[in-house]
């Protein structure tokens, strides 16, 4: 996160995005069953927490085919990857202020 201008970001923080921002950080593309799986969210809140990541253009969604089955997944636009580390310094810098030390 060196180099990166702290910023705190109120649609990142709600828990839920923020735990699929954290996920999606870590993977090129995810598919809709797991994010459900890691979250424990339903498909309807699942679907409506990505849309809303979508239209802020954090995430790009991906739908296709495997056979007759449709399959969706996600993965975090460069503007996400940037707002998510702006986050996350935001994150470290007020638990610095507590004295408590941060982790990387």
């Amino acid at each position: 996160m060196t180099g990166v201008e702290p910023r705190f970001d109120d649609l990142i923080h709600a828990p839920t995005r923020l735990s699929l921002v954290s996920l999606l950080t870590a993977a090129e593309w995810a598919d809709f069953k797991f994010l459900r799986e890691q979250t424990g969210l339903s498909d309807s809140a699942l679907s409506k927490q990505l849309t809303t990541l979508e239209d802020a253009g954090y995430i790009d969604i991906r739908k296709s085919f495997v056979g007759k089955r449709p399959r969706t997944s996600a993965r975090l636009t460069p503007a996400g990857r940037q707002a998510f580390a702006a986050h996350v310094a935001a994150l470290q810098q007020i638990v610095a202020r507590s004295g408590l030390e941060v982790t990387p």
